[in-house]
């Protein structure tokens, strides 16, 4: 039943006019589902006789983009994202708010349940309590917590590995091995290095605070998120010997970006409005929430930090085992923050009066965290996003130096998965470096420390070190796969085919570039119809015909009738050679295990008997695009149980340029959800005949 505020659907006084709808398709990665959805989408209206615009916010761009006029005159919109949209354009229309998959998989139900869908209510950006609830039940939407969560981790991950690497690199070249720690020498140019990579590691938190409150209540969020996570990380503004780390950021970021939602609420008079978003909430979400951490919440970390200190000096006569272990823990826990800095200087203070067993519990726990992530991102590859590997092969790197922070972007990530794993991780590596006396004669820790020379037990300590990795890169992917099974029907990517297509060895780039679940404030240029070739090639490679297929990438001779192969494998090496036929490959053996670890990271069978298996690597030498078909069938891991029959193979150079490799994968993934296209692709006799329909995409 339409209520009386509500627009009206399809027309009024009794006027049948056609239905009008908006929609918005978006994925974390931005290439084939999102492109996939929008097809859907756009085919289920048409088949209902209902006039559908549908915007794409993919890697190349927002496509397609609605404008004001569009809003105006329409109906309702449908939100199929996995990434956070802006809905402040919609205030005043009925919002249906679901996960990509949905648009995929149920485009039909969405065009009817967008028609009785919550009016959105007008809040400023994609992170608004209303719209996170909103939706009608239609879909698999993630929760406003976790998006917000993911937004600060994300625009947090470059600060962590830019400062971390450099702090790494500065001790390492200009470091040397002091009594106070690892020292480097005041004035030299490592010291201006190491001071760069600490500016990094000090807004490291309040970046993590300022997007979570930024997500949830908008620009207005931003400042007294970020200020807040400046005074969670600054303990000497609360009494306090160590600040709350990143922790205390996420509490901020929640704190900021809810109060800001609960004073957008309250109702004032009309000229005052203009002020409030970029004067008075910033400045009233800003002062609230840095007193109240300082004098309620700051109070009781210090109390911790205290009494913590205390109960740990009344432990060194028991047990070295038990006192490594519940060391290890602390170490492991908030990585920088209060538990941490107790166990920490507790360790720091005892070197001085000739105890070094101490800080080799301590030592030896302190890396294990970012090489346990690390370690962890390489044996369970599917279970991590792009940017998470990348960010794992960082932590990697830190951890050798003893710089736990590598590990906080997935402990903020998924905390009650990580946290758990890394404090197992940090007990065992403890308790057994307390169990062989393992010493430390400096305030570090890290392989680092005894490659220099200041570890006594050096065998025993990299032991601890590699058992405490091992159990926590173990327990953290075991624990995560649990969590992604009891969920099965909302997964990481909740896309049908698994993680969205994207090429082996293509970097995260910048937290803008689809990793982010920022609100996208304004559309990106679209992408150019044609971008130049990717690589400098000779002018046989650079095709020019307005009548070639996907830029003459694809020719006749990459065009395979029918496969002899059964299997994945054997199919992915029986497409890699007939890319070489074109003399575009120089190891095909190179293109075939670079596809496979692609395959590893996640299926590349989009379902509806579709398989686009790619990858970016030096084995070619220009940009290259095979076809072929399969009468049977083969399994290629697809969540809609179909088997992959038609099969592009993309192959591209890694010193592609632009976003060629892009392009044509959401070409593809568009055209692909036509299912005439699939029906005369399926059907044409021959290798020529398949290239004529083949030219349909573009």
């Amino acid at each position: 039943m339409t209520r009386p505020a509500d627009p009206p659907i399809g027309g009024s006084d009794g006027e049948q006019k056609k239905l009008k709808l908006l929609a918005v398709t978006a994925c974390p990665t931005g290439i084939a589902h999102t492109y996939m959805a929008a097809e859907k989408l756009s085919q289920a209206a048409e088949s209902l006789g209902v006039d559908m615009k549908v915007e794409t916010q993919g890697s190349i761009g927002a496509e397609n983009v609605l404008t004001d006029n569009d809003v105006r005159n329409a109906d309702g919109i449908i939100i199929a994202a996995d990434k956070d949209v802006d809905r402040s354009r919609f205030a005043g229309k009925r919002v249906l708010s679901v996960g990509v998959s949905e648009g995929i998989s149920h485009p039909e139900r969405l065009i009817e349940q967008v028609q009785s869908a919550p009016v959105h209510g007008g809040g400023d950006g994609g992170g608004s309590a209303e719209t996170a609830s909103g939706g009608g039940g239609g879909g698999k939407e993630r929760s406003l917590a976790y998006k917000a969560l993911m937004n600060g981790v994300s625009y947090m991950i470059p600060f962590v590995v830019v400062g971390g690497l450099l702090i790494a690199i500065s001790l390492a070249l200009g470091g040397d091995a002091t009594s106070k720690g690892y020292v480097i020498p005041e004035g030299t140019f490592w010291a201006h290095v190491n001071a760069i990579g600490v500016i990094g590691f000090t807004l490291m938190v309040p970046i993590l605070s300022g997007y979570i409150a930024y997500a949830i209540g908008d620009r207005p969020a931003l400042v007294p998120g970020m200020i807040g996570g400046w005074i969670a990380n600054t303990g000497e503004l609360y009494d306090s010997k160590a600040g709350a780390g990143f922790i205390g950021a996420i509490v901020t970021g929640f704190l900021a970006g809810y109060l800001v939602l609960w004073i957008k609420k309250i109702k004032v008079p009309k000229f005052a409005q203009p002020i409030m978003p970029i004067i008075v909430i910033p400045i009233v979400a800003t002062t609230a929430l840095g007193l109240f951490f300082i004098y309620v919440i700051g109070k009781p970390i210090s109390w911790i930090f205290e009494h913590l200190t205390d109960w740990l000096s009344g432990m060194t006569g028991t047990s070295a085992i038990l006192l490594g272990a519940i060391l290890g823990l602390m170490i492991a826990f908030d990585m920088g923050g209060p538990v941490n800095k107790t166990a920490f200087l507790f360790g720091t203070g005892l070197i001085a009066t000739g105890n070094q067993t101490v800080m080799g519990m301590c030592a030896a726990a302190i890396p294990v965290m970012p090489l346990g992530q690390g370690l962890a991102t390489l044996i369970r590859r599917r279970l991590y996003s792009e940017q998470e590997r990348e960010t794992g092969m960082a932590a990697l790197f830190m951890g050798l130096f003893g710089i736990s922070e590598g590990a906080i972007p997935f402990a903020a990530a998924r905390p009650a998965q990580v946290i758990p794993a890394n404090m197992l991780g940090g007990a065992v590596a403890g308790a057994v470096a307390g169990m062989a006396s393992v010493k430390d004669a400096v305030p570090h820790g890290g392989p680092i420390v005894a490659v220099l020379g200041a570890v006594g037990g050096v065998p025993m300590f990299f032991i601890a070190i590699a058992i405490g990795t091992v159990v926590t890169a173990l327990t953290t992917v075991t624990l995560v796969d649990i969590s992604e099974r009891k969920r099965r029907g909302a997964p990481v990517v909740d896309v049908p085919g698994g993680p969205e297509p994207v090429l082996a060895g293509v970097g995260a780039g910048a937290v803008g570039s689809g990793a982010s679940t920022a609100p996208q404030k304004a559309p990106a240029a679209p992408a150019p119809a044609a971008a130049a070739p990717v690589a400098a090639a000779s002018p046989a490679d650079s095709p020019t015909d307005d009548d070639e297929v996907l830029s003459g990438y694809l020719t006749e001779r990459t065009v395979k009738v029918r496969l002899d192969s059964a299997d994945k494998d054997s199919a992915i090496r029986e497409m890699a050679n007939l890319l070489a036929a074109t003399g575009k490959v120089n190891d095909v053996e190179e293109l075939v295990q670079t596809a496979l670890r692609r395959e590893a990271q996640g299926t590349t069978g989009l379902g509806e008997e579709i398989a686009i298996p790619h990858a970016k690597t030096d084995a070619v030498t220009s940009p290259v695009v095979g076809f072929a078909r399969s009468a049977e069938g083969i399994e290629w891991g697809a969540l809609d149980g179909t088997k992959a029959k038609l099969i592009f193979m993309i192959s591209v150079p890694e010193a592609a340029a632009g976003d060629e490799h892009l392009r044509i994968l959401a070409l593809l993934s568009r055209k692909l959800m036509d299912t005439g296209f699939r029906e005369r692709l399926e059907a044409a006799p021959d290798e020529a005949a398949i290239l004529e329909v083949l030219r349909e995409v573009q």
